[in-house]
């Protein structure tokens, strides 16, 4: 007769968190960020945890004669892409199974995640960004779920999105996505934004892609103007935005003069169904009963 029975699990961990970055017993050392900040550690807790540390950790150093005698150095490893208090995030979650994360770091400790294919810190990043998400951030975080293939959070980051649009494409991070993500918003029809608006955020957000990626403004631009619903603007508003396409060619002339076509027609003929679909945040214009039969 055996039977495995557990202690008091709160201390065990309590104990082990005071070997978090204790220089004592512990036998490799980090320089961590620009500031070259010192992290101590324990090569036995760190390879048992992770994999990728398991990897880094067990290589014998270069130029050894003898690989089967040779023991790992103590480092100092340099990782100079990282910041502290994020690194200093995940050697927490290897000693104690948890983590201490706020606002400012929660999206870098996520992909330091990834990087180090720790799916349990990745599920508690996911959590935490979640439960705190803000108009200021929630572009960065549907970003980061994209790259990382966070499905749950794409949908979460999403519908926040789709609840206070109009506050969101006025942030910085509006204006930072892709053009792979921004493309996938703009194919919302919830959007709580009018029309117009979205075509002056998409006006801004190419004019600084194409600054920092040194690319004309159609160029960077191409993917999400295929999304704008230009259909649903007046007369009166396809003429200033003429004007100022005039300048910049953000939209290709074709998908203007398909606008004016749905007007002149009074139906949305040769315009894809969703490009006529009014979203939740568009206000009403009298043209719009006429595409109404072209969206059933």
């Amino acid at each position: 007769c055996s039977a495995r029975l557990q202690g008091d699990v709160a201390a065990f961990t309590a104990a082990l968190r005071t070997l978090v970055n204790n220089p004592q017993f512990s036998d490799v050392m980090f320089v961590v960020g620009r500031e070259q900040q010192k992290v101590f550690a324990h090569r036995c807790v760190l390879a048992c945890r992770c994999q990728a540390f398991r990897r880094m950790l067990g290589q014998v150093p270069v130029g050894s004669q003898d690989s089967s005698s040779s023991v790992p150095p103590q480092g100092p490893f340099i990782l100079g892409n990282v910041q502290p208090e994020v690194f200093l995030a995940v050697i927490e979650f290897l000693y104690t199974n948890s983590v201490t994360l706020n606002s400012h770091i929660a999206l870098e400790v996520l992909t330091s995640s990834v990087e180090y294919g720790l799916q349990d810190l990745c599920k508690l990043c996911v959590k935490f960004i979640k439960d705190t998400l803000s108009v200021e951030q929630v572009c960065e975080a549907l970003q980061a779920a994209v790259t990382y293939g966070q499905a749950d959070l794409q949908q979460h980051c999403l519908a926040f999105i789709e609840g206070c649009t109009a506050a969101v494409v006025q942030t910085q991070g509006f204006r930072e996505l892709s053009d792979v993500v921004l493309a996938r918003v703009l194919r919302s029809d919830r959007l709580a934004v009018d029309e117009l608006d979205l075509v002056q955020a998409v006006r801004e957000w190419a004019h600084v892609s194409s600054a920092v990626l040194e690319r004309p403004v159609p160029e960077v631009a191409a993917l999400p103007v295929r999304e704008l619903r230009l259909p649903l603007l007046a007369p009166s508003e396809l003429v200033t935005l003429e004007s100022y396409n005039q300048q910049d060619l953000l939209i290709p002339v074709e998908n203007i003069a398909a606008a004016w076509r749905a007007h002149a027609l009074r139906k949305g003929s040769g315009v894809p169904s969703r490009l006529c679909r009014p979203r939740r945040g568009t206000r009403p214009r009298d043209h719009h009963r006429h595409l109404e039969p072209h969206t059933k």
